[in-house]
């Protein structure tokens, strides 16, 4: 495998992981705060369909945008009334957003495009743009750093920037900040937080707020960066992978950021099936490529639930004692 076929998969790399990325520190935010969210792979499905929806509707991606994170807002909205509120099961919760998503994105595609639960296919304005960072064509003939500067540094999407840099703004704010200490304890024990005088309440849905968020913006580049609109199913297991990789990473952000590169890098894999041949000296089947991600998302649940400790207080309701 030559140095620019290594780029290639490195680049491709990137922009597979970074949906993983977003809805895995969506759900970081969500469950160190104690709401354990199964519903990240809906909230992403519901942002891609309005995002890709409203940005063909309107010809302007950032409106898409601001859709698709207004959608994932509302189920993540409904997560929180039912898990925090009500003090429902977080996990049927969860699972309702996901069916409710699934649904839901099909049936209005179908009543406003009539094209078979699918948007039209975008283009121009309609979606985000690559980025040329500044002396990208200047610097690209300089020797092994020119390339990487020019093709896998450059040329991105914003979001996907926004992806990579999300991570030390995460770290940060959970670990270096008033507001982390208070949302990384009311996952520990809310009942100190309480004791405190700060509102478990307040805590829980700002963290499911914010899972909203970064899930809008995960849905948002899967149909408007990634793909060119939206299409059934479109978000295809990321959200459950973007769990494992979240376990995998023990809830930590910037060990998230390399577990998810880990299953982008496999997903490039299948998409270059010969180079994959090329390494292994015979033919792979691409089905089984296309499954490595899955297959490495069941392993890691099968091995490392039981031991990476998850937040204590973690997908339990916390009632107030009086």
């Amino acid at each position: 495998m030559d140095f620019l076929t290594l780029l290639q998969i490195l680049d491709s790399t990137i922009r597979l992981a970074t949906p993983l990325l977003f809805a895995c520190l969506a759900g970081l935010y969500s469950e160190r705060a104690g709401i354990f969210d199964i519903g990240l792979e809906g909230k992403m499905l519901m942002a891609a369909f309005f995002s890709a929806a409203f940005a063909s509707l309107y010809g302007n991606v950032w409106l898409g945008l601001m859709a698709g994170i207004a959608s994932s807002l509302v189920l993540a909205a409904l997560h929180g009334v039912a898990s925090i509120t009500f003090r429902g099961n977080q996990l049927i919760s969860g699972v309702a957003i996901n069916f409710l998503a699934a649904g839901l994105t099909v049936l209005i595609a179908q009543a406003w495009f009539s094209q078979g639960g699918r948007t039209p296919s975008l283009s121009g304005a309609e979606r985000f743009q690559p980025i040329t960072l500044p002396f990208a064509e200047t610097l690209s003939g300089v020797p092994i750093l020119g390339p990487i500067y020019a093709e896998l540094i450059s040329g991105h999407t914003i979001l996907v920037y926004v992806a990579f840099l999300a991570v030390p703004a995460t770290w940060y704010l959970l670990f270096r900040t008033r507001f982390g200490l208070r949302l990384r304890a009311v996952g520990e024990n809310p009942e100190a937080v309480d004791t405190a005088g700060i509102s478990v309440t307040g805590l829980r849905y700002a963290a499911v707020a914010i899972c909203g968020v970064l899930c809008g913006l995960a849905g948002a580049y899967l149909s408007t960066g990634l793909a060119a609109g939206f299409v059934k199913d479109m978000s295809a297991g990321r959200g459950f992978i973007a769990l494992a990789a979240l376990i995998f990473a023990k809830w930590r952000p910037w060990y998230a950021m390399f577990a998810t590169l880990l299953f982008g890098f496999l997903q490039a894999l299948a998409l270059r099936t010969d180079v994959v041949e090329g390494i292994v000296g015979f033919k792979v089947p691409s089905s089984l490529l296309d499954a490595l991600p899955y297959i490495l998302t069941v392993v890691i649940l099968a091995g490392f639930v039981g031991k990476a400790i998850p937040p204590r207080a973690g997908g339990e309701p916390y009632v107030k004692e009086r």
